[in-house]
C-alpha cells in the first residue's frame, strides 16, 4: 500500500510539473539565482578533512594520515593525485610503465618509494606502501621550492610535473601549459574530495540543465542511452544527467560514479535545485555508485530509474541515498580522461 501511493505520488506531482511546463522551470530559476544571492559569499574555503566516500573506504584512512605530512599537503589534494593518476586502481600500468595506485616509475620508486607499512619491503603495487610513498615524495618536492615565490601547494604540485628545478628557475609555476593544466586540474579536482567547511556556491547553470531533464519527462529508459536519434532519444540515468548538463556547456564523464568527482559535495540540508544525487549498495565507496538523478527540491530529482520505466520524478530519501556534487565547470574538466 505505501509502495503504490508513493508512486501515485510522484506521478502526481510528474504531471503537475509537465503541465506547468514553462513555469514550473522559470520557478526553479528564479529559486536557483535566488539562493545564489544569498549565499554569493558562502564558498568552501576547503578543509583537511575527506568528504564521505569520496575516497574508497580501503584507502581512506591512509589518504587522511599521509595527506597530512606536511603543510604544503592535504588529504583532498593527495586524494585528487591518486584519482587523477590511477583512479583508485592498484594494479593499473601505464603505457610509460608507471605502476601502481600512485603511478610510480621505477625508476623514481627506487629512489622515493617507502615501507608506509613497516612490514620490511617497498612494494610498488601495495597501496599501502604507494600512498605514503606519493605523499613522502610531494613533501620532500615542498622543501626543494619553499623558498620559492607564490603558493607552496601549487609549486609543489608544478614541481611534481615539471620537476622542482624548472619550479626554482621560474620563480613560481613555469610557462609549461602542460604543468600549468596540471595544478589547476588537482587544485579543481580536490575540491571534490575534500568535506566543505561552510556553504557552497550554487552552480549558476542548474536552471538550465533542470529545464532540459524536465523536457525528457515520460521518455522510456534505455540502458546505455544517450538521446541520440538511433536510440530514439532514449536515456539511461548517468546518459540523462550527461546531456542535461551538455546543454549548458558542462561536459560530464559518462559513468555515474564518475560523475561524482565533477565537483564539492553539500550535505542532504543544503541541496539545491541541479545538484546531482547519487545511489550506492555501499555507503563508503564512490566508485560503487549505480545511479544518479537531477535534484529539484522537497526532495525529490529526476531521474531515469531503470529498465521498463520512463523518466520521472522520484523521492531521494531511499535507504540507498550516497551523497551530491554540485556540478562546477572547473570540476569537469579536472576529472580524467580515462580511470
Amino acid at each position: 500500500m505505501g509502495e503504490s501511493w508513493t508512486v501515485r505520488k510522484v506521478w502526481v506531482i510528474g504531471g503537475a510539473a509537465v503541465g506547468l511546463g514553462l513555469s514550473f522551470v522559470m520557478l526553479l530559476v528564479v529559486g536557483v539565482y535566488v539562493v545564489a544571492g544569498n549565499l554569493v559569499n558562502g564558498v568552501a574555503s576547503g578543509s583537511r578533512g575527506l568528504a564521505k566516500g569520496a575516497v574508497p573506504a580501503a584507502y581512506k584512512s591512509l589518504v587522511q594520515k599521509w595527506g597530512n605530512l606536511c603543510p604544503a599537503l592535504t588529504p583532498a589534494l593527495l586524494a585528487a593525485q591518486l584519482y587523477q593518476e590511477s583512479g583508485w586502481n592498484p594494479t593499473i600500468v601505464s603505457p610509460a610503465d608507471a605502476r601502481g595506485i600512485a603511478q610510480f616509475l621505477p625508476s623514481t620508486w627506487a629512489t622515493h618509494g617507502i615501507d608506509g607499512n613497516g612490514d620490511g619491503q617497498r612494494n610498488i603495487w601495495d597501496p599501502n606502501d604507494a600512498i605514503p610513498s606519493a605523499a613522502s615524495y610531494d613533501c620532500e618536492l615542498a622543501k626543494y621550492v619553499k623558498d620559492v615565490p607564490g603558493n607552496v601547494s601549487d609549486n609543489m604540485l608544478a614541481a611534481y610535473n615539471a620537476g622542482a628545478y624548472r619550479v626554482i628557475r621560474a620563480g613560481g609555476v613555469p610557462a609549461i601549459s602542460e604543468t600549468q593544466d596540471y595544478v589547476k586540474r588537482i587544485r579543481s579536482l580536490s575540491q571534490s574530495f575534500a568535506a566543505p567547511l561552510t556553504r557552497i556556491d550554487p552552480t549558476q547553470q542548474a536552471a538550465g540543465a533542470i529545464a532540459f531533464a524536465q523536457s525528457k519527462l515520460g521518455t522510456p529508459y534505455l540502458w546505455g542511452g544517450e538521446g541520440t536519434a538511433d536510440q530514439g532519444g532514449r536515456f539511461d540515468c548517468s546518459g540523462l544527467t550527461q546531456a542535461a548538463y551538455a546543454k549548458v556547456g558542462i561536459t560530464l564523464p559518462r559513468v555515474a560514479n564518475d560523475q561524482y568527482n565533477a565537483g564539492p559535495h553539500p550535505s542532504r540540508d543544503q541541496l539545491l535545485p541541479g545538484d546531482l544525487v547519487f545511489f550506492s549498495t555501499d555507503r563508503n565507496d564512490s566508485r560503487a555508485i549505480h545511479h544518479v538523478g537531477i535534484y529539484v527540491g522537497g526532495g525529490y530529482m529526476i531521474d531515469a530509474p531503470r529498465t521498463g520505466a520512463v523518466i520521472r520524478f522520484d523521492p531521494i530519501d531511499t535507504v540507498e541515498y550516497f551523497g551530491a556534487t554540485r556540478v562546477t565547470e572547473d570540476g569537469a574538466k579536472a576529472l580524467p580522461t580515462t580511470i
